[in-house]
């Protein structure tokens, strides 16, 4: 850690934080119990190897939040792309029937927004209540 609270590697000192949503194929509700917390580890695995820091994680059935923050020069896309793509392959092989379920796990899209607008802590705090909300909604 170089400035305080800014990342730095060699070459740069920096504070890239990333508001990531993705869902699965045809936004099926797939991302539930086993699947979803194998989803968690396969997501902070690819953060320790790529020194990405995830500072939040929200998986609802149907989309994934993630708070991340991500070394500039390996590239917001890259993590993207690499957590999705080993997620595919090893859910997909873990957990059988998702295959019966889905050509392919994840749609090719996902939305991304840097954070600097709002305070981390209250876009924290967005992602936590997104479960509590969609609970409360399905059993109003």
């Amino acid at each position: 850690m170089g400035i305080s609270g800014y990342k730095s590697n060699k070459h740069i000192v920096y504070s890239n934080k990333y508001h990531v949503v993705w869902c699965p194929k045809y936004r099926r509700s797939v991302l539930v119990d086993e699947v979803a917390s194998r989803l968690r580890e396969i997501i902070l695995d690819v953060a320790d190897e790529t020194a990405s820091e995830v500072l939040e994680i929200e998986i609802m059935p149907d989309h994934v939040h993630l708070l991340c923050e991500v070394d500039p020069q390996f590239g917001i896309h890259r993590f993207i792309k690499l957590v999705k793509g080993r997620s595919s392959r090893l859910l997909r092989s873990e957990f059988p029937h998702l295959k019966s379920r889905l050509p392919t796990l994840w749609s090719h899209s996902y939305f991304l927004s840097t954070v600097g607008g709002a305070p981390l802590e209250i876009i924290k705090q967005y992602i936590e209540n997104q479960s509590w909300q969609k609970t409360k909604t399905h059993h109003s």
